[in-house]
């Protein structure tokens, strides 16, 4: 449909009356200011990515920065929190699609992250149908019925909303400004900012967000005087917006203090986003001799690296008196198998207890039936207490050596190789067709674990420590071999659900695992893939 465009604003997707309102011309105009405003900065710190991973290349491992001390060493706290934010002991997780939006605002959860990154496939219906999802979320209008006509519906007592917004490395392909593409991040925070933020202020209430894939305080900076420019730029008093950095690269963790206090001002703490942590510390480490992880299966909350990351983050949360929110249990419940599911179930029990028990004051779950379970491990806890940001650690020393203390490094497998092939194709097939959140072998999958597992393989290739517990090494060879022996299993599994898509998934995770260069996020070439 033709809609009126601000000046320079191109959209090279179709519209309707629908996405016409999300897609107004004051919205889009508040998108082009930022895009204008900050895009130079965010190409800049993107080049600085680049040249951190030469340096890393070269043998130089990380550090807590010198230049920063000050920051790490002076007392300061981040601002007060919004009555909204302070219980968060059970947070789920999922995309922003509507039926499973209203699963999860009723499911019992304190919280809610609603996704535009990980467990969102990003095709332009996607993220268009997201963003009108959210502003009827906001108003409590959400609605769904399904085909055979079951209604789906807001209960009175929901999950407080907070919502993720690409990384800053990926792209909206379908808006230019001035004939470049926008920033993903800038999209997704922009539009949701402009519909809701009135609205939500009229009912005691504000956007909040969660920052993903970071790897600088430099970034959080960058988010910071988003943040400032856009509530300047709408009459919204500074300091409205509250977001929560996600943990989940290797960098990142050497500059916690310094993220929280870059964005003090609009801080609501730092979450340890595990699995990709791990998908970061074998990307920036991929080219070490001495680095090789374990089977992915192996590589728990309680290895020696993980859990010095865990406490590092808990007690730098709560010194700044922020809040620490534990990272995901993927598992879930598992229909059929009453043994397996009492494993499943027990495994995110531990999982919670342990989070709770070490000081978190909250934790991810990606299921609605896993709330009873993670609220009943933080209640024990917690009792009435919202959070216990009180709990300061000071038991906790971590110093840098103990961050990249990266064991166990056996065993690796067939099993385990076969197993990241597996997931690897199933999910990138899943994605090529739409879908980022999907069920595997009992476990929900999103962009980070299929991360893992394909840079586990293209590592485990290329390393001398590379070699299966019965002495062959990982070659690409092998990895062939393998990968056509599960390609002929899931064909039979799917029968007819097997597509032209999964036959894309396969040929690029071949690409993406044997080619010599690695691509930095497996989203970025399957983007190509999509409309």
């Amino acid at each position: 449909m033709d809609q009126s465009l601000p000046h320079g604003v191109t959209l090279t997707a179709p519209s309707n009356e629908r996405y016409a309102a999300i897609l107004s011309e004051p919205a889009l105009a508040f998108v082009a200011m930022l895009h204008r405003r900050f895009e130079g900065r965010r190409r800049e710190l993107m080049a600085a990515r680049d040249l951190r991973q030469v340096e890393l290349d070269a043998g130089v491992l990380p550090d807590f920065l010198s230049s920063t001390a000050a920051v790490r060493e002076s007392d300061w706290r981040i601002a007060p929190l919004p009555a909204d934010l302070l219980n968060r002991r059970v947070e789920i997780t999922g995309p922003v699609e509507r039926k499973m939006m209203i699963n999860a605002l009723n499911s019992g959860a304190n919280s809610f992250m609603a996704d535009f990154e990980d467990s969102n496939c990003p095709t332009w219906d996607n993220q268009i149908e997201g963003q009108i999802n959210v502003c009827d979320a906001y108003r409590r209008t959400i609605e769904w019925t399904s085909p055979e006509g079951k209604s789906y519906r807001l209960a009175d007592s929901i999950a407080t909303l907070i919502l993720r917004p690409r990384g800053w490395h990926l792209l909206e392909k379908h808006v230019l400004v001035d004939g470049e593409a926008v920033s993903g991040a800038l999209f997704d925070f922009a539009l949701s900012f402009f519909h809701n933020i009135h609205y939500l202020r009229e009912h005691g209430s504000a956007t909040y967000y969660y920052l993903p894939k970071m790897e600088s305080h430099l970034e959080a900076r960058l988010w910071n005087d988003v943040f400032l420019a856009a509530q300047q730029a709408l009459g919204v008093p500074a300091g409205t917006i509250k977001a929560t950095v996600l943990i989940e690269t290797i960098l990142a963790a050497f500059e916690m203090d310094e993220i929280l206090f870059e964005l003090r001002e609009h801080s609501s703490g730092l979450n340890a986003g595990r699995w990709d942590y791990i998908f970061s510390c074998i990307k920036k480490f991929k080219h070490n001799r001495d680095f090789c992880l374990a089977n992915r299966g192996q590589i728990t909350m309680t290895v020696p690296f993980m859990r010095s990351y865990a406490l590092l983050l808990l007690k730098t949360c709560h010194r700044r008196c922020a809040p620490a929110i534990g990272g995901m249990a993927a598992l879930i419940p598992i229909k059929n198998d009453a043994a397996a599911n009492d494993k499943a179930l027990a495994g995110v029990r531990a999982d919670k207890e342990r989070d709770a028990g070490d000081g978190y004051d909250g934790g991810w779950i990606a299921h609605p039936g896993l709330v009873p379970i993670a609220a009943a491990a933080f209640a024990a806890v917690l009792g009435d207490r919202p959070n216990q940001i009180e709990k300061q650690r000071d038991d906790v020393s971590i110093c840098a050596a103990d961050l990249i203390r990266f064991q166990p490094e056996t065993p690796i497998t067939e099993a385990g190789l076969a197993m990241n092939i597996n997931v690897g194709i199933q999910y990138l097939g899943s994605w090529i067709s739409g879908n980022g959140c999907v069920p595997i072998h009992n476990l929900m999958e999103d962009a980070a674990t299929a991360e893992i597992s394909r840079s586990q393989i293209w590592q485990w290739i290329r390393s001398p420590k590379g070699v299966l517990d019965d002495g062959r090494k990982v070659t690409v060879a092998l990895f062939r071999e393998l990968m056509a022996v599960e390609i002929a299993r899931l064909k039979q599994e799917y029968g007819a659900r097997w597509t032209r898509q999964y036959d894309d998934a396969a040929a690029m995770f071949d690409r993406l695992t044997t080619d010599d260069h690695f691509v930095e996020f497996l989203t970025l070439p399957g983007y190509d893939y999509l409309d």
